[in-house]
């Protein structure tokens, strides 16, 4: 008995600990895969949650969760490790394919994206290999709701921007 309930307290807190640092949480726009799954939980922010590369094991924590579409950012030649549109309609979710390589972020990728979202039934999941092009998009779409450059800027880093915010600012600044 005592063994029981001293696993559930630690089951408890290693689900207290995933919120804690934001990698599963409510308030996190780009989630840690590997958190989720271990959780079981995940929860978007505004309709959408960002991510890398997922796994059948995440995918079906996503619809468990109550997720209805995946949009896919890699391009054609990027391996996913899975037969990602067969494991997401098994699931009962859409799946998206808008491709968009490094070369290809732009306002208008971030419009086509918007489009993407607005016509999906939610919530939504958009990664790409990492988050970074996610994030990059999420930044140029904010930017076209009317937010200034360093809002815009903020929003694609919490979604995934890393390595892309030079290209980000460049195109903010260029506007």
């Amino acid at each position: 008995m005592k063994i029981r309930l001293f696993a559930a307290v630690l089951a408890t807190l290693a689900i207290s600990a995933t919120y804690a640092d934001g990698t599963a949480g409510a308030s996190t726009l780009k989630v840690n895969l590997n958190a989720v799954v271990r959780a079981g939980i995940v929860q978007p922010v505004d309709g959408i949650t960002s991510a890398g590369q997922p796994d059948e094991a995440a995918l079906k924590v996503f619809a468990e969760q109550g997720y209805k579409t995946v949009i896919d950012l890699r391009t054609e030649g990027e391996d996913r490790g899975i037969d990602e549109a067969k494991v997401i309609e098994g699931l009962g979710m859409d799946y998206l394919i808008l491709p968009i390589g490094r070369d290809s972020i732009s306002f208008d990728s971030a419009s086509a994206l918007d489009q993407l979202i607005e016509n999906a039934e939610g919530p939504v999941l958009i990664h790409c290999g990492s988050g970074n092009r996610v994030g990059a998009l999420l930044a140029l779409r904010k930017s076209l709701s009317g937010a200034d450059d360093e809002t815009a800027l903020e929003y694609g880093r919490e979604g995934g921007m890393t390595s892309l915010e030079s290209k980000v600012q460049e195109i903010l600044s260029a506007d």
